[in-house]
């Protein structure tokens, strides 16, 4: 009876033992590609890009169908995603210039909270690994914005243009023809340029491989690794071993090297046994650059893309995993890049800060239990500007406006045009007239926002 009690209780203290474990703080890692479209990856479609890692991401964990980023340009959308707001509150959107620029005078307030700084309150260490493009200035940097460590480039890879040709002529030079060099964009370590040019032909390897050896020096430590690479952004850039790989061409090759880093951050995880308490999230900033042809990606079955309101400038791929603890699904509810910031805060148990709105969800619920997300809406800015919203799975679009040649010229639509995104992702038939009620909950929707916001002050309309 003795043996049988004794065992008991070892079973008993086991089983507690396991669930703290369980319970212990997870690590983060978010990996964000720069252009990449709705429908570039093998899981959400593309037939010939072949992403077998990011492929087992979705199979293993989430993959979301609305997902969206809180802007259609890079400046904006990192800005959403880290803070947990629309960057019309923090004054990183603009009706000006619509991103920073090597020559921009501002970058993101030091009075806005990063997730990096909301982690670092309850224990975290933090990196940022890749493009910033939240202000090149050392204030702006990731190391005074929460992040104890950074490596990578702090705009787009594109800027800095050496080349005498004009931007967009230079662009229909065959692929062979643009080289890294012919873009003085600076490769940081914390705040010190370590190479200039950057070899953007190896950075996408590099930038994984930073991760993987962040994870393995801080194993011991709850952490998070913000991700975010230079690429498939234009210039289009990979390395020996990847190019010509790809059936896709050139922007499958550097998808095929962006997806074999995953892989190496998966395997590590697994590896060093931390698969499990940790959730890694793979999204974009934004939709493809559809001017570039086949340097460009796809949105799949939505319209247009990087630039616009319509989904295929801001609905992306949403990918969650973490073995054990994220329930297998494909995820038709609609969240954000944005709600990161609360799902994040409330599984790591940082305190939300109660002096600012947050356009952010948990979407624990979601992730663990498969409920229903507390996400119902979107609103769809272009700068200062809310062209669309979306409620359930009606979106208005009250002003479109094409990008970059293409789409038209801007319209303001009174009423506003309406389609309902669940029968109609590709935004082709016009219901507006079938469904006033629709209508008049998103503008109540629209109304009750406007209401409440008090924009920031423009911080990408200077520039030196």
């Amino acid at each position: 009876m003795k043996n049988l009690f004794t065992f008991l209780l070892t079973i008993l203290c086991f089983s507690t033992l396991q669930s703290q474990e369980k319970q212990s703080p997870p690590n983060f890692i978010i990996i964000f590609a720069d252009d990449l479209g709705y429908g570039d990856l093998g899981t959400y479609g593309h037939p010939t890009i072949k992403t077998p890692n990011l492929d087992r991401m979705a199979e293993e964990g989430q993959k979301w169908t609305n997902f969206y980023a809180g802007a259609s340009v890079c400046t904006p959308s990192r800005a959403a995603l880290l803070t947990g707001r629309l960057p019309v509150r923090s004054g990183m959107a603009s009706s000006k210039h619509r991103v920073l620029f090597p020559d921009s005078k501002n970058g993101l307030p030091a009075s806005e909270i990063t997730m990096a700084e909301q982690l670092k309150t309850v224990g975290y260490k933090t990196a940022a690994i890749g493009k910033w493009h939240l202000g090149h200035k050392e204030q702006y940097l990731p190391t005074n914005n929460g992040f104890d460590y950074y490596f990578g480039i702090p705009y787009s890879n594109d800027m800095d243009k050496i080349s005498g040709k004009d931007y967009w002529d230079y662009w229909k030079q065959p692929d062979d023809s643009i080289k890294t060099e012919h873009f003085n964009v600076p490769l940081l370590r914390n705040t010190k340029i370590i190479e200039r040019p950057a070899n953007q032909n190896t950075i996408t390897t590099r930038y994984s491989d930073e991760v993987v050896s962040y994870i393995k020096q801080n194993k011991d430590n709850p952490f998070f690794v913000y991700l975010a690479h230079n690429l498939p952004h234009i210039p289009l850039f990979v390395s020996d071993k990847f190019k010509g790989k790809s059936e896709r061409g050139l922007y499958g090759d550097v998808l095929e090297e962006i997806d074999n880093g995953v892989g190496k951050i998966l395997s590590t995880l697994k590896e060093e046994g931390l698969a499990e308490n940790t959730i890694v999230v793979f999204t974009s900033d934004n939709g493809p650059w559809l001017p570039f042809k086949l340097n460009g990606g796809s949105a799949g079955l939505l319209r247009a893309g990087k630039g616009s309101t319509w989904e295929g400038g801001m609905r992306e791929p949403g990918i969650f995993w973490s073995p054990g603890r994220i329930k297998p699904a494909v995820v038709s509810d609609i969240g954000s890049t944005m709600d990161l910031f609360t799902t994040f805060s409330k599984m790591a148990g940082a305190e939300l800060p109660n002096d600012r709105i947050l356009d952010s969800h948990d979407l624990g619920p979601v992730l663990f239990e498969q409920k229903e997300s507390a996400r119902k809406s979107i609103i769809y800015y272009r700068g200062t500007e809310i062209y669309a919203a979306r409620f359930g799975d009606y979106k208005a679009h009250f002003i479109t406006q094409g990008v970059y040649g293409q789409f038209g010229e801007r319209e303001e639509h009174n009423p506003p045009i309406l389609y309902n995104l669940s029968h109609d992702p590709s935004e082709q038939f016009d219901i507006a007239a079938d469904h006033p009620e629709m209508l008049q909950k998103i503008n109540e929707l629209v109304a009750e926002h406007k209401s409440k916001l008090v924009a920031g002050e423009d911080q990408l309309a200077d520039r030196e």
